[in-house]
């Protein structure tokens, strides 16, 4: 079980105590990321986020952080997305007040200095590049941007080269004050931990995280009367595409039901779309769906690479999947199946205590944002812990999939994107029915 308190600067904690592990992870979750951002500072998120690595005035450079916790074979990173950042820790329990020294020193006393900064531009422009040069990945961002166009939500969370190459030190000042603060952070902790003990470290390390006047995001609008297509031309060996629908948004009553939608396409070898296009036509390496739920609003998109010349075949093989789910109710075979093993691979994750953290301090996140609820029960409420979420996943019925299959699959909500030498995206057009 979890506990939730606040402290006493009003920053949120999430502590989730673990049987049977030797280490502790620290979680500080920033609710702001790309769908924060205006156009000129498109991808600024993202580059705070690598900033706060190069130096405190404590420990001046990236290798002080970095040595002190390679000394004890901690484990750290950070990641940015649409609606949050994270930066975390994993570490030997016994050496926990380490953790949240680094982490509350890098949040709280970063330098920013302009010297690191313009050595850093350099560094995301090759990350956009290795992005850019893998269609794989940069299929998906081309995805989003089919559904939302020139907007905060459909801007690549890491930016533009343009924007990288201009942002002054006073873009990621102005910009941390603003969004880095006790209005929109929660602070998680999971592992073997004394829950006092974390209390009282939180308390000490984290007092001075700032208020903040926090800038909230621009609403998405879901808007769709047609079937959309986006291809991207590169010279590709093979066919990138990411074909799906909109659904829902985190916490609909579809939301689960979606997901498990998605598992019984393509989470698995034994998916639908997996033995479809892999197994029985040899017509894809990668084959995988996937649900993406923000806070008001969401997809289920599958995505393959397939020979260019078979492109049509297996788009119309996925179209045919998900028309299938339209007419035939799923088996109760199958969908037993597909609830073991979202449980089974949630319970293996959760062994961990950086999932564990993180699967706690996401979710109170994404609630606050959705609903901005600041009273610490009525947040509760919107925080499942496991087992809550597998009694929703073991509710759910062949009736209700059926139901949500006909109303996401329909043809005002598709959505293509594809990678590869195609020049005219509407040769897809006529692929596209359901």
């Amino acid at each position: 079980m979890y506990s939730l308190q606040t402290l006493k600067n009003g920053l949120r904690l999430i502590t989730a105590p673990m049987s049977g592990t030797k280490t502790a992870t620290i979680l500080l979750m920033v609710r702001t990321g790309s769908k924060y951002e205006s156009k000129e500072n498109n991808g600024i998120s993202h580059f705070l986020e690598h900033m706060f690595f190069k130096g405190t005035k404590r420990r001046p450079n990236a290798l002080a952080i970095s040595s002190e916790l390679d000394a004890v074979g901690g484990v750290y990173n950070a990641f940015t997305g649409k609606e949050y950042t994270g930066y975390w820790v994993k570490i030997d329990s016994g050496k926990i007040e380490l953790a949240f020294d680094i982490v509350s020193d890098m949040l709280i006393n970063s330098k920013f200095e302009s010297a690191e900064i313009e050595r850093e531009k350099g560094v995301i422009i090759e990350e956009i590049n290795m992005y850019r040069d893998n269609p794989m990945f940069y299929v998906e961002d081309l995805f989003e941007q089919v559904l939302y166009g020139n907007t905060p939500a459909g801007w690549d969370v890491i930016g533009t080269k343009k924007n990288i190459e201009g942002f002054s030190r006073k873009v990621f000042t102005d910009y941390f004050q603003r969004q880095y603060g006790v209005a929109s952070c929660t602070l998680g902790v999971a592992g073997s931990i004394n829950q006092a003990k974390i209390i009282g470290l939180s308390e000490k390390y984290f007092k001075r995280l700032a208020k903040n006047r926090f800038k909230e995001k621009e609403k998405v609008r879901e808007r769709q009367s047609v079937s959309m297509i986006k291809a991207h031309y590169k010279k590709t060996d093979q066919a990138h595409i990411s074909l799906g629908v909109r659904s829902c948004y985190y916490g609909h009553d579809n939301y689960i039901p979606t997901v498990i939608l998605a598992a019984i396409l393509g989470s698995s070898m034994s998916s639908r779309l997996f033995i479809q296009l892999r197994e029985r036509r040899g017509l894809a390496y990668y084959v995988r769906t996937n649900s993406e739920l923000y806070t008001d609003s969401g997809y289920l998109t599958s995505q393959a690479g397939v020979p260019i010349p078979k492109i049509e075949e297996a788009i119309s093989v996925i179209m045919a999947e998900y028309g299938k789910l339209k007419k035939e109710p799923v088996g109760a075979k199958e969908l037993q199946r597909i609830k073991d093993l979202i449980r089974g691979r949630s319970v293996i994750a959760l062994e961990s205590s950086d999932n564990m953290a993180n699967w706690y301090v996401r979710q109170a996140v994404i609630a606050a944002s959705s609903n901005m609820l600041e009273d610490k029960e009525q947040l509760k409420k919107h925080i499942l812990t496991p087992e809550e979420y597998f009694r929703k996943i073991d509710k759910i019925t062949p009736k209700q999939l059926r139901e949500v299959a006909n109303e996401i699959f329909v043809p005002e909500k598709l959505n293509l994107a594809v990678i590869g030498p195609f020049k005219d995206s509407q040769k897809f057009t006529k692929l596209l029915k359901i």
